[in-house]
C-alpha cells in the first residue's frame, strides 16, 4: 500500500510528540525521515520511528537537547549534542559549518553524541544548496554490526559517508552510502515485510553468506527488532575497501571528534559526525568550477546504458527520480510496518484519526 506523504508526516510528528519531543522539533524529525522515504532510502524512514520511541523511554535520546559548543575558532567548531534528535542537531552542525564556510572558504564541524543522524545525504544536500563542497563522515557508538574483512565477529557499524558537489542547477551530486554492503535499515525493512535484501549481504555465525535477516536479528519477534541478537553479521561493501573506509569513519567520526569509537563497550546508540565544508568559488573561477562539474557529469550520463529505460544515472539521480515519482503517487509501506507504526502509535495514545489517515483503515 502506497500512503500520501502529508498524512504519514502527520503522523510521524503526533507519535514523537506523543513519545515527549516538542512539537516543533517533532515535525522537523518527522520531515526529515520522510524525506527519507521519498528519496528511497526507506532504510532511514519511518521504519526508525519505534526505535526513536524506544531509546526515548530508555534514556538514550534526549528531545529538546542543547546544541553545545566545546571549541569554536573561525574554520573550526566541536559541538556536543546532548544526545538529541539526530536529525535537529546535524541540521545545527550543518548550519554552523555553513556560516564558517561563507566567510572563510573553509569549515570543520566535529558533532559530538548525536542520536541517529539519519539520512546523511540530507547534510550533504544542506550545505550544497548554499553553494558549498561537503563531505560527511559518520560513525556509530555502541552499535556493533558489521564483521571487518577477513573476521567472523562484529567490530564495525554501517558507519556511512555522504559527499555532496553543488552544480548550479537542480541536479547536484550527492553521494550518500553504508559502508556496509546494505545499510541496517534495508535489513530492518525486508523484516517487515518490505523487500528482501541480497543473499550475500550479511554473514551466519559460521562466516557463511546469508540474506536471512534474522542472522543479525535473532528468532522471534522482538519489538523493536533489535539487532544485537542475532550471532551473524552484516559484510563490508568492496571486501577490504570497504571495511578500510568503515575503520576511516570510525577514526575521523569516533576518535578525531571526541564521540569516541566502538573499541569499548557503550551505554548507549549515539552518532559522530566529521563535517567539511568548502566553498569552491574561493578556489578560483566559481562559476567555470559549477561549469565544469556540469559538463562532467552530463557526459558520464551520455553514456550508453545497460538499461535504456533506466539509463546512465549519477548520485543523486536515483532519489531525485524516485522522490518525483512517490510525491505522485505516494510512499509504499509494506503491511506489517504498517501495522507495527500503528501499535505504536496507539501505545502512545495517538489519534485514531491520524494513523487510519495515513496507514490506512486495516492498520
Amino acid at each position: 500500500m502506497s500512503v500520501p506523504p502529508e498524512a504519514l508526516c502527520r503522523l510521524a510528528a503526533a507519535m514523537l510528540e506523543r513519545a515527549g519531543a516538542p512539537p516543533a522539533e517533532a515535525r522537523e524529525v518527522a520531515q526529515h525521515l520522510v524525506e527519507a522515504n521519498l528519496t528511497g532510502h526507506d532504510s532511514h524512514g519511518v521504519v526508525r520511528i519505534p526505535r526513536y520511541v524506544a531509546w526515548i523511554r530508555r534514556g538514550w535520546l534526549v528531545p529538546a537537547a542543547a546544541l553545545t559548543p566545546v571549541l569554536e575558532t573561525p574554520v573550526l567548531c566541536v559541538l556536543d549534542a546532548g544526545y538529541g534528535f539526530g536529525p535537529v542537531q546535524g541540521r545545527r552542525a550543518v548550519a554552523a559549518g555553513i556560516a564558517r564556510a561563507r566567510q572563510h572558504g573553509l569549515a570543520l564541524v566535529a558533532l559530538r553524541h548525536a542520536g541517529h543522524l539519519g539520512r546523511i545525504g540530507a547534510y550533504a544536500e544542506q550545505a550544497v544548496a548554499a553553494g558549498l563542497v561537503a563531505l560527511h563522515f559518520v560513525n556509530v557508538a555502541g552499535s556493533l554490526l558489521v564483521a571487518p574483512f577477513g573476521a567472523r565477529e562484529r567490530r564495525l557499524s554501517t558507519n556511512p559517508f555522504a559527499i555532496g558537489i553543488p552544480t548550479g542547477d537542480d541536479r547536484p551530486f550527492v553521494l550518500d552510502c553504508a559502508t556496509s554492503l546494505i545499510a541496517e535499515g534495508k535489513l530492518l525493512v525486508a523484516l517487515e515485510g518490505g523487500r528482501p535484501v541480497r543473499t550475500d549481504a550479511l554473514m551466519d555465525a559460521d562466516g557463511q553468506p546469508t540474506g536471512d535477516p534474522r542472522a543479525l536479528y535473532g528468532e522471534g519477534p522482538h519489538s523493536p527488532p533489535d539487532p544485537s541478537r542475532g550471532a551473524g553479521a552484516l559484510r563490508p561493501f568492496g571486501e577490504h575497501k570497504g571495511s578500510g573506509l568503515a575503520l576511516a569513519c570510525e577514526l575521523l567520526a569516533g576518535a578525531l571528534t571526541g564521540s569516541g569509537t566502538n573499541v569499548r563497550p557503550r551505554d548507549r546508540l549515539y552518532n559522530g559526525m566529521l563535517s567539511i565544508l568548502i566553498d569552491p568559488a574561493r578556489l578560483g573561477d566559481g562559476d567555470a568550477f559549477l561549469a565544469e562539474v556540469r559538463a562532467f557529469l552530463d557526459w558520464v550520463r551520455a553514456a550508453r546504458p545497460v538499461d535504456p529505460v533506466v539509463g546512465t544515472l549519477v548520485p543523486g539521480d536515483p532519489e531525485r527520480r524516485t522522490a518525483a515519482e512517490r510525491r505522485r503517487n505516494g510512499i509504499p509501506l509494506a503491511r506489517p510496518l504498517r501495522a507495527h507504526l500503528a501499535a505504536c502509535a496507539r501505545d502512545l495514545g495517538v489519534a485514531e484519526a491520524l494513523i487510519t489517515g495515513a496507514l490506512g483503515e486495516e492498520a
